[in-house]
């Protein structure tokens, strides 16, 4: 009786809802539902689906709530190692100038 009612009002809530976050939700559970379409015994992230929760975090306000295969801390992570990254990558493009690289 209690799922029923908590369905019901779940219902209810997402009327309230505005269109762009139900279709980021939508395109976020759908995203989760591929990985776990994949054959194998634990689902491995690729570097695109990293990719996505990373830009959905930047762009979702709401992007914590859609989560299910991975914790929060984990796209953190994976968006300072991207940071990381990119500015390891400058320093080796440009010249040393100062000691910033």
């Amino acid at each position: 009786m209690f799922d029923l009612f908590r369905l019901w009002l779940g219902a209810v809530l997402r009327g309230f809802r505005t269109r762009r976050s139900l279709m980021l939700e939508n395109v976020a559970l759908r995203q989760q539902l591929a990985v776990f379409k994949r054959q194998q015994p634990r689902p491995r992230l690729g570097a695109m689906d990293k990719l996505f929760w990373v830009v959905a975090r930047r762009f979702w306000a709401q992007w914590k709530k859609a989560l299910v295969i991975v914790l929060p801390d984990t796209v953190v992570r994976w968006h300072r190692s991207g940071f990381k990254l990119y500015w390891a990558m400058l320093c080796k493009v440009r010249k040393p100038v100062g000691g910033g690289c």
